[in-house]
């Protein structure tokens, strides 16, 4: 087990002793105990990382892309290094078992990979001119402070998805993390700290730490031109509507509410391997985690018997115990809202299969759920994402009322179809299919590889982060044309003479 004092003197993390006001505190989920906490930073704070970032840019920019990935690459030295710190940090502070939070450094170390090999590849195009002599092209430029404001479930990640690639395409960052995981961000920003001081490159990364006002400040901030947020459909709208008021772009990672199709020729280990992972993964607080399953009525018994005995092998605990699948919620509000949601879905005719209980023991523990469903059009708790590790099981009759009972719920991030059926995985994948950001044939709706990109539609937000061609969103583009010729001919025909 992991020693919270050797973890910190490891990442060189500076605590403070106070609470209150100025401090961040951070509660370990599997005690409920206080883990530490970091000095809170104020609006005198917020300016001067703003700043720092600011005047960085003016000369960031100019470096060549290749150059600035010299950072970056250092940057995963580093965190290769402290990969099992880091990990044992996140399992700390968040509750996710030994293996997830080696996982989730090792997706910062791929972005990282990435991204360094992105620096070579900022590619424009070249457009044929309609006028002789013409010649057009596309090209991308950087565009300034990006604003970072992060959740608590992938403390560490999902900054470095953002911004590795701001920082490779000549962005700055100002990073705003939960707070409910601290000494995760500290411990990160540590390590940036350390690799732009060997690199001359001091308010590349900025970092503070606070509540939503600092939050609701990057939105508001006109010298922000990017705003990428990751957190609830709720709080995503407020940002959005304030980042547009002032024209700037958001990058928007909201709700899921993920969803596997189950065919009658479904291959059901592969199935059920990936829905206990989905569900129960990171206790159900994954944005792409299984929350709803839809299962042809021919193997509805099957699927639901071998669930009902994998769920009985998850071992719930200390997650940096050997052995242990699920570890706690985040917090007693989560606990509030997972028994919430079930004692919705019970009122609305759902049957509880197995656990729906909070554990009597210290920490936010409770036991992974599956409800068996009515029809999803008369239960509304089907519709709303609760992150907690409970399981809707819908019986369908067909493929046509399985995608339209998949689809009918306003969120759209990740998505699955279980089949050894050729027609029934490209129906999925087609433009009636799947209305998700992500779709998956024979495989869970949670664990993405960073190099496509992630993200949803509907009120998931649209944003798309990590890999495949996610840094546009971090560059201005510019069309330029190059009149090489001695006369200057008009486009579309019109004639001027003067």
């Amino acid at each position: 087990m992991a020693n919270r004092d050797d973890v910190v003197k490891q990442l060189g993390l500076e605590l403070v002793d106070a609470g209150g006001a100025d401090a961040v505190v951070s509660i370990d989920p599997t005690t409920g105990q206080r883990l530490g906490a970091v000095r809170a930073a104020g609006a005198a704070d917020y300016e001067a990382a703003l700043t720092r970032g600011l005047t960085r840019f003016q000369d960031w920019r100019l470096r060549p892309a290749p150059q600035r990935a010299e950072l970056v690459r250092d940057l995963a030295l580093l965190l290769r290094q402290h990969k099992a710190a880091l990990g044992e940090l996140i399992s700390l502070e968040v509750g996710k078992i030994r293996s997830e939070g080696l996982g989730e450094v090792q997706e910062m170390i791929d972005i990282c990979d990435f991204a360094l090999g992105l620096s070579r590849q900022l590619c424009g195009l070249t457009i044929a001119s309609e006028r002789p002599a013409h010649r057009m092209l596309e090209q991308w430029h950087p565009l300034g402070v990006v604003g970072i404001v992060t959740a608590f479930n992938f403390p560490m990640a999902v900054w470095a998805w953002n911004a590795a690639l701001a920082a490779v395409c000549g962005d700055v960052c100002v990073w705003k993390p939960s707070p409910r995981t601290p000494l995760c961000s500290l411990a990160v920003h540590t390590l940036c700290q350390q690799t732009m001081q060997r690199h001359d490159a001091d308010g590349v990364f900025g970092l503070v730490q606070g509540g939503a006002d600092l939050g609701a400040a990057l939105a508001a901030d006109r010298r922000v031109p990017l705003v990428s947020f990751t957190g609830s459909v709720a709080v995503g709208r407020k940002v959005a509507a304030t980042v547009a008021q002032r024209l700037g772009r958001s990058l928007l990672e909201l709700g899921g509410n993920n969803a596997i199709i189950v065919c009658a020729d479904a291959d059901l280990d592969l199935a059920v391997r990936a829905i206990t992972f989905g569900a129960v993964g990171t206790a159900g607080q994954r944005c792409t985690s299984t929350r709803r399953v839809f299962v042809d009525r021919a193997v509805a018994p099957r699927l639901t018997e071998r669930l009902l005995a994998a769920y009985r092998t998850v071992r719930i605990g200390d997650p940096l115990e050997a052995g242990t699948l699920m570890g706690p919620l985040a917090g007693p509000a989560s606990v509030t809202a997972y028994e919430a949601a079930l004692a919705a879905a019970t009122a609305q005719g759902g049957r509880i299969l197995c656990g729906g209980k909070r554990l009597d023991r210290p920490g936010f523990f409770v036991e992974p759920t599956i409800v068996e469903a009515p029809p999803q059009q008369r239960f509304p708790i089907a519709h709303e994402e609760t992150f907690a590790p409970i399981l809707y099981l819908f019986t369908v009759d067909s493929l046509d009322e399985a995608l339209a009972a998949h689809n009918a719920v306003p969120q759209g991030l990740s998505s699955a179809i279980f089949t050894e059926g050729l027609r029934s995985a490209e129906r999925f994948l087609g433009p009636a299919g799947s209305d998700c950001g992500i779709a998956n044939v024979n495989l869970g709706t949670s664990g993405a590889e960073i190099g496509g990109a992630f993200g949803g539609e509907k009120d998931t937000g649209g944003g798309r982060e990590s890999g495949s061609d996610a840094w546009r969103s971090y560059m201005r583009r510019q069309t330029c044309t190059i009149n090489g010729g001695g006369t200057l001919p008009l486009a579309q025909g019109v004639e001027f003479p003067v």
